[in-house]
C-alpha cells in the first residue's frame, strides 16, 4: 500500500497540478503493466517505488545526497543508485533491494567522486560508473571492491552505455562534446566528436551508438567500431537523454528545454513523432533551465505499451502511450525526479 504524503509535499504537488493521476485517454480502471518503477528524487534524496499498474507509491528509501542514476540487475533483485552529491561531491553508490527497497550496503568509491552514469557489465558481476571528479570509468563489484579504474581523460564523462557483446563501454563527454569508447579488456580508449553538450547516450540493437547533444540540439549516430558519425538528426530543445523502446524500433529523446519527447525510427533514422510533455497552464518550479517542466530520465516499459518520463520541474512521471504517442497519465513523485528504472514483475527479494 502507498504511504501517506507529508503535508508539505502534498500541498506542493497539488499546487503543481500533479497530485491526481490523470487518466487521459487511458480506459478507466484498465490495469497497466506489472512491475515496479524506481524513481530517484534528486533534491529530496530519496528513492521511490511506484506500481506500474497504477502509479501508486509502494515505498520510499533515503539515499545519500543527489541520487542521479539507477541501474537494476538482470535478475531484478538489486538496484544501484549513483549518489552524486549536492555542493559537496558525492563518492558513493547505494545498493538496494530492488523488490523491497531496503538499503543493503553503500559502496565508497574513494577518490572517484561525482559518480553519475552506470551500467551493469554483461556478466552482471560488476557495475561500470562514470566519476566526473576523477575523469574515470570505474568497474566495481557489488561488495565494493574496485576492479579497475579506466582513465577516460578530461571533458566531463557523464553517461555510459554498453555494446551488445559487452566488450565496449561508450561514454558521453558533456564539456568536450565527444563520445569515448573504452575497450573493457585492455583499457584502450578511442574518442571522436559528437556535438556540443554530448550527454544522453544509448546503444541500438545493431550496435550503433546514439548521442543526444544538448547544446547542439542534435542526435548523432556513430559507427560502433570507428565512432565515426554516420547520421545527424535534429532534436531541438536541449536533448538530454536517449533510450530505446523495448522492441528496439524507436529511439526516444527527452528534449529538456522544449519539454518534448522526440521519437525516431532506428531503421530509417528519421523522426516519427514529437510528444508534448508539459501541462498547459501549470506553473513549474525553478530548474536549471528556469521555471520549466524539464523532462530528463526516460525508460520504456518491457511490454512495449508505455514510456515513462521524469518531469523534473513538475515532480511527476508522465506516462506516454506508445500506440498514440500521447501522455495518458501523470504520477506524483518526490522533489526533482530524474533517474528511472524498472523492476520486472516476479523479481525476488535480495539477500541481505
Amino acid at each position: 500500500m502507498a504511504s501517506a504524503f507529508p503535508l508539505r509535499l502534498a500541498a506542493s504537488l497539488i499546487a503543481l497540478g500533479a497530485f491526481a493521476v490523470h487518466a487521459g485517454d487511458a480506459a478507466a480502471g484498465t490495469p497497466g503493466p506489472s512491475g515496479t518503477l524506481l524513481v530517484g528524487n534528486k533534491s529530496a534524496d530519496t528513492l521511490w517505488r511506484l506500481s506500474l499498474a497504477d502509479g501508486q507509491r509502494l515505498g520510499e528509501a533515503a539515499t545519500a545526497p543527489a541520487p542521479h542514476e539507477i541501474v537494476v540487475s538482470r535478475d531484478g533483485r538489486i538496484a544501484v543508485v549513483s549518489e552524486y552529491g549536492h555542493r559537496e561531491p558525492g563518492h558513493t553508490l547505494g545498493v538496494y533491494d530492488a523488490h523491497g527497497g531496503q538499503l543493503l550496503r553503500r559502496i565508497d568509491l574513494g577518490r572517484n567522486t561525482r559518480p553519475h552514469g552506470m551500467r551493469f557489465t554483461a556478466d552482471g558481476a560488476y557495475v561500470l560508473v562514470t566519476t566526473e571528479g576523477s575523469d574515470a570509468l570505474v568497474k566495481v563489484d557489488l561488495e565494493g571492491r574496485i576492479a579497475r579504474e579506466f582513465d577516460i581523460g578530461p571533458g566531463k564523462g557523464h553517461m555510459v552505455a554498453l555494446s551488445p557483446d559487452g566488450r565496449h563501454a561508450y561514454v558521453s563527454k558533456v564539456e568536450a562534446g565527444t563520445v569515448a569508447r573504452v575497450e573493457l579488456a585492455t583499457g584502450e580508449v578511442l574518442e571522436k566528436p559528437a556535438g556540443d553538450g554530448a550527454e544522453g547516450i544509448a546503444v541500438a540493437r545493431d550496435g550503433s551508438v546514439w548521442v543526444g547533444n544538448r547544446e547542439a540540439g542534435t542526435v548523432t549516430v556513430h559507427d560502433p567500431e570507428t565512432l565515426d558519425m554516420v547520421a545527424m538528426l535534429d532534436s531541438p530543445g536541449f536533448p538530454i537523454r536517449v533510450t530505446f523502446t523495448a522492441d528496439g524500433l524507436h529511439a526516444l529523446v527527452t528534449n529538456a528545454r522544449a519539454a518534448t519527447l522526440g521519437v525516431f525510427s532506428v531503421r530509417d533514422r528519421a523522426p516519427v513523432a514529437v510528444v508534448p510533455l508539459a501541462e498547459p497552464g501549470v506553473e513549474y518550479r525553478e530548474t536549471m533551465l528556469g521555471r520549466a517542466a524539464l523532462p530528463i530520465g526516460a525508460i520504456a516499459d518491457p511490454d512495449g505499451s508505455r514510456v515513462y518520463v521524469a518531469i523534473s520541474g513538475g515532480n511527476q512521471v508522465a506516462v506516454v502511450d506508445t500506440a498514440k504517442w500521447k501522455v495518458v497519465q501523470r504520477w506524483p513523485t518526490g522533489n526533482e525526479p530524474d533517474a528511472l528504472a524498472i523492476v520486472p514483475a516476479g523479481a525476488r527479494q535480495a539477500a541481505p
